[in-house]
């Protein structure tokens, strides 16, 4: 019983560090509600108050606590339902709170919520632990684990055992006691370090801003002026003045249209400088403290390296197999940039005189010149046609062409006033789930784009909970009378969010343990929504001039498809760039305290060529996606998922119909609504009949001409094709061996019972 004695002292502590917070034990704390009587039962806003949050998260951890020692002391023998099941199903009101405090935390946060979340995230990660370490807890997953192929399991179920079980083991199940108590200790700082990170960022994102005139703002259009007038009059600027700041809906504008170079290298250098200014916003420090723990916990749990150990539980399975296709996309990226780059540098030169070297702030700038000079195309103009409401129209149009669902305004409790609420309905009139929409910055809000959930769909009673999801983004705001008017990047990027909340909103898995599918997989259903988004049919339905009502003329949709592959050296360069810095910096085998600017330096300078007039999308110190999310070894899910979207998408256009249902139907069928009950590989075979074919995504990207393809079959990626887990390797060797045994039975059994024939 010591195990239990340990979770009992974890969760005596974390009573005497919340008790003296606790609300009358309770009452009219929301969260100690069984059910919240709201439209899908969504966080009822309006009565969360920020002390809600502390004894709330005190109560699910010790209830928690309460269902894990339900398990351990029973005298039952081990079962899918008293282990296994009883495991899936606990934490419910822990993972309540923990949903609705990390949202806001992300989206409408302030000094109370971060210093909260900082003193809550190694509680967190200590009760975690505590369970996942629980040896009694872990010898009952791993008796259930040991009889799974004798027991009378779906094979949802059998997949649940061995997910669980392999999590455990990941989770340090197999450690002796020091390297647990060690392993403690590093989850905990890391979940420290992870907090303190993102709220160095979200500083330094707010604290820097730049104050101009309107004179020294010539080439930037009226639009872009005034959101930023708008700025300067909401920070008390005074009259005349135009603020911008490093949120990407101000910074991008002013870096494409301002004539005034020294204007677009300061607010750039801001921008890539964040995190890395000597000050106490700092994240050098903490990301090499990260860097080495995750180091000493890859080593302790059995893996060379913290890269190893993300990636072995991915469809990729080995670093070696991100860094090849990597390395395939990166190279003719690079060669391809530095083509755009020379089409750039004449304009340049006759800008700035035949002296001046071209540098990183002045790409948006050049790239904006060559749109209109090669393809007839102004960025300003398109954006006319693509306010807010009209793409949410269209992605509402495409969601209802594709699988037959609805979106109605509904009415429920809302955590910030811009916000916006539907209630999502499927062709058969049945409910889907919520879905929330909060588009625009503010000083609370993290940078860019994410869907996440106040709710998971899950199972209760026999019946299916919907879940509560959310879209949040950082888009450009409107100004005076006129809309949001978004760019082609923003259009894209809430196809790809929504692409991301049909994944959840379809969901109809039975375990919570099958929630999830691999980090590489999880990008396929919000990338693939992208490719419909500048096709003439759906242009046609939303495109619409937000002043003439016109809808967006016949030469311009064929300018914009013509410029597809516009810029995309570039594109893809920053993007493989960052994975490449994420995989290698994860791949040190070492726990010395690295020189954060130094070894990225090392990565994509001297190592890979980078140029000076490309910085990778995401420098160490403000990349958030690695340090404080859950893309660390994983930035490339990107290009990886991107393999499986392109090569899925083919699937529509070789039916000759964008919007054929049954493609739509079985892309839902075995993949959106699935969840992770399958590998996803499994999945994706099953949808589309075999392995992707890479040159598609590559052929997308514009890095090999489609008429020089190779042999589809030769191009599938194999390498994603090998993504058996271990679980499911061991449950086939346990197979193959009861097949031998029970064969050679068999054998004895005749020789036995009938002579031989010699």
């Amino acid at each position: 019983m010591k195990r239990f004695f340990g979770i009992f002292a974890v969760a005596m502590m974390i009573m005497t560090l919340f008790g003296c917070n606790k609300t009358d034990n309770g009452v009219d704390n929301p969260f100690f509600e069984a059910v919240w009587d709201t439209p899908y039962g969504a966080p009822p806003f309006d009565r969360i108050k920020f002390e809600h949050f502390e004894p709330a998260f005190e109560q699910g951890m010790s209830l928690q606590n309460e269902e894990i020692a339900t398990i351990v002391e029973s005298k039952e023998e081990p079962s899918f339902e008293n282990v296994i099941l009883a495991y899936d199903n606990s934490g419910e009101m822990l993972s309540r709170v923990s949903r609705v405090f990390s949202m806001l935390n992300s989206a409408e946060t302030n000094d109370q919520m971060q210093a909260l979340s900082a003193k809550l995230s190694p509680l967190q990660a200590a009760h975690r632990d505590a369970i996942a370490l629980n040896d009694i807890l872990f010898q009952k997953i791993k008796s259930v684990y040991d009889r799974r192929l004798a027991m009378d399991l779906t094979p949802e179920q059998l997949r649940l055992v061995e997910k669980i079980y392999d999590g455990f083991v990941r989770s340090g199940a197999l450690l002796g006691e020091e390297d647990k108590a060690r392993l403690k200790q590093i989850n905990e700082q890391l979940s420290a370090l992870s907090v303190k990170f993102g709220q160095n960022l979200l500083a330094e994102t707010n604290a820097s801003t730049l104050e101009v005139t309107r004179e020294e703002l010539n080439g930037v259009p009226a639009t872009v002026l005034d959101a930023a007038e708008d700025q300067a009059r909401k920070m008390e600027r005074g009259e005349g003045k135009y603020v911008f700041t490093l949120h990407k809906p101000s910074m991008l504008p002013l870096l494409t249209y301002a004539e005034n170079r020294s204007l677009r290298e300061q607010i750039y250098k801001a921008y890539i400088l964040r995190g890395n200014n000597d000050n106490e916003n700092d994240n050098k420090s903490v990301i090499a403290d990260i860097i080495s723990l995750r180091y000493e916990k890859a080593k302790l749990l059995g893996y060379k390296t913290f890269a190893d150990y993300v990636v072995s539980n991915q469809m990729a399975k080995t670093p070696e197999a991100v860094y090849n296709l990597l390395e395939q996309v990166y190279e003719p990226a690079l060669e391809q940039s530095k083509k755009e780059l020379e089409r750039m540098k004449s304009m340049f030169k006759r800008d700035e005189g035949s002296d001046a070297e071209f540098a990183s702030w002045d790409w948006w700038y050049y790239a904006e010149k060559v749109r209109k000079a090669d393809y007839d195309l102004e960025e300003e103009k398109v954006r006319q046609y693509l306010s807010l409401d009209n793409v949410k129209s269209g992605i509402f149009f495409l969601a209802n062409r594709l699988y037959g669902v609805t979106f109605r305004p509904l009415n429920a409790p809302l955590y910030h006033p811009e916000c916006e609420v539907y209630e999502v309905v499927d062709g058969d009139d049945k409910p889907l789930g919520a879905l929330y929409f909060d588009f625009h910055p503010r000083p609370g809000k993290r940078a860019g784009a994410w869907c996440g959930t106040f709710r998971r769909q899950s199972y209760k009673d026999g019946e299916r909970v919907a879940p509560v999801v959310s879209i949040v983004c950082n888009f450009t705001r409107p100004s005076g009378s006129t809309p949001a008017l978004l760019s082609i990047d923003e259009t894209e990027t809430m196809f790809h969010e929504f692409g991301h909340a049909l994944h959840n909103l379809f969901a109809d898995v039975k375990y919570q343990g099958l929630g999830g599918v691999e980090g590489d997989f999880v990008e396929l259903p919000s990338q693939i929504m992208e490719n419909w988004v500048f096709t003439s049919e759906m242009l046609k339905q939303y495109a619409v001039h937000y002043r003439t009502g016109e809808v967006m003329p016949d030469d311009m949709i064929e300018r914009i498809q013509r410029s597809a592959k516009f810029n995309k050296g570039f594109t893809t360069t920053e993007l493989v760039a960052a994975a490449l810095s994420d995989m290698d910096i994860h791949s040190v085998a070492s726990a010395d305290k690295v020189d954060v600017n130094a070894f990225e330096k090392e990565s994509l300078i001297t190592k890979r060529g980078l140029i000076p007039q490309i910085e990778p999308r995401y420098h160490y110190t403000y990349f958030n996606h690695v340090f404080n999310s859950g893309y660390s070894a994983g930035y490339y899910f990107y290009i990886w998922a991107e393999v499986l979207d392109k090569d899925a998408h083919r699937a529509f256009v070789e039916s000759g119909d964008l919007f054929n249902r049954d493609v739509a139907e079985r892309f839902r069928r075995e993949i959106l609504s699935r969840g992770g009950e399958r590998d996803g590989m499994d999945m994706y075979r099953a949808f589309r009949g075999a392995d992707p074919d890479k040159n598609a995504m590559l052929i997308a990207r514009g890095l090999i001409d489609e008429s020089n393809m190779e042999s589809a079959d030769d191009n599938r990626v194999r390498e994603v094709g090998r993504v058996d887990t271990r679980a499911q390797a061991r449950a086939r060797a346990e197979r193959s061996r009861r097949e031998r045994a029970e064969a050679r039975a068999a054998a004895d059994s005749l020789a036995k019972a009938e002579p031989s024939e010699e």
